[in-house]
């Protein structure tokens, strides 16, 4: 059966399956269709906490959450408890119920400002942000983090505590340090020291990437819910599919594929309709290769469509593909 709801705040998340914020992936389009299929909570791509930026093409799409599924999740980046404080409240006035810190993320451009993963060298500053952000806002307050800077410097358990202090209300863990990137494989057991030293909600994330795996890591961590990243790219309906075998311990057939067509073609028009046309498919080329990265004639498949210059275009280019790969399909099972 599923783990018990996910409590953050007021708000209860019945399906403990969570989107993890993905800087260039985790817009409105794919927050929405993840939704659909099945996430219990999907958290935005950062957003900046300068304010000389939050009027900017790109900031006001990431601030958009207009007819998007409660709860919103939105998470926020920087370095200053002041300025993150003062970006939570303007989130919250622009229709966030949720406000997500990200000290996890470990790009060169966001830590060489000091932000993201970077700030776990500094439990002071963390819990300084914390608690301003904490007390900014009427909202909960969660945190994403990682275990540590490095492999000789993992303090995921003292940042952990320092949340717990601080009030945040949930605490999601990526299971590497800083320094390993994405590469190697996740330590599920920090997560499980983490989640043994405090009595907020703690989130496993890193390489959970099959119903299998998510049982796994709920298992070893004891963990209150399982966050997705990279493996949603391409497969969104990865959340329907771990929470069916939570549940049920049984797996769902995977979709046809007539049926990630037509997922695949709702998800462009949505991509089209939010950036417009230009932006939208431009944008959209890189959701074309993750949908189609392990499927037969990938290579010449992004070769064609990402010539594409129009929304009609695109989305022509990409059903005739998949109505290719169905055909194959049907005669290999006559």
């Amino acid at each position: 059966m599923l783990p018990a709801p996910l409590q953050i705040g007021p708000y209860r998340i019945d399906v403990p399956v969570v989107l993890a914020p993905m800087a260039g992936v985790t817009d409105k389009p794919f927050r929405m269709l993840c939704k659909r299929l099945g996430a219990g909570l999907c958290v935005s791509e950062m957003t900046t906490s300068e304010p000389r930026l939050w009027h900017t093409s790109k900031s006001l799409h990431r601030m958009d959450h207009a007819d998007e599924p409660a709860p919103i999740s939105v998470q926020i980046a920087g370095t200053d408890p002041r300025v993150l404080a003062d970006a939570a409240r303007y989130n919250i006035d622009h229709g966030a119920q949720i406000i997500d810190i990200n000290m996890g993320c470990p790009a060169k451009k966001v830590c060489n400002v000091w932000a993201g993963s970077a700030l776990l060298q500094d439990e002071a500053l963390v819990g300084r942000i914390l608690s301003a952000v904490v007390g900014a806002v009427d909202a909960p307050v969660t945190l994403k983090i990682r275990t540590g800077w490095n492999r000789d410097n993992r303090n995921g358990v003292a940042i952990a505590r320092i949340a717990q202090d601080s009030g945040i209300a949930a605490l999601a863990v990526h299971g590497r340090t800083r320094a390993d990137q994405y590469l190697g494989e996740a330590e599920y057991e920090t997560i499980a020291a983490i989640k043994a030293a405090v009595r907020i909600p703690v989130l496993a994330n890193g390489d959970v990437d099959s119903p299998e795996r998510a049982r796994h890591v709920l298992e070893v961590t004891g963990a209150d819910a399982v966050m997705v990243g990279r493996a949603a790219q391409g497969r969104p309906w990865i959340f329907r599919e771990i929470a069916h075998y939570l549940e049920t311990s049984e797996q769902l057939p995977p979709p046809t594929p007539s049926e990630v067509c037509e997922i695949l073609i709702g998800h462009l028009r949505h991509l089209h309709a939010f950036y417009g046309e230009q932006s939208g498919v431009r944008i959209a080329r890189k959701h074309l290769g993750w949908y189609a990265k392990d499927r037969s004639e990938n290579a010449a498949f992004r070769a064609v469509v990402n010539r594409a210059e129009t929304a009609d275009e695109q989305i022509r280019l990409t059903r005739e593909y998949f109505d290719r790969l169905t055909s194959v399909e049907r005669s290999a099972a006559a």
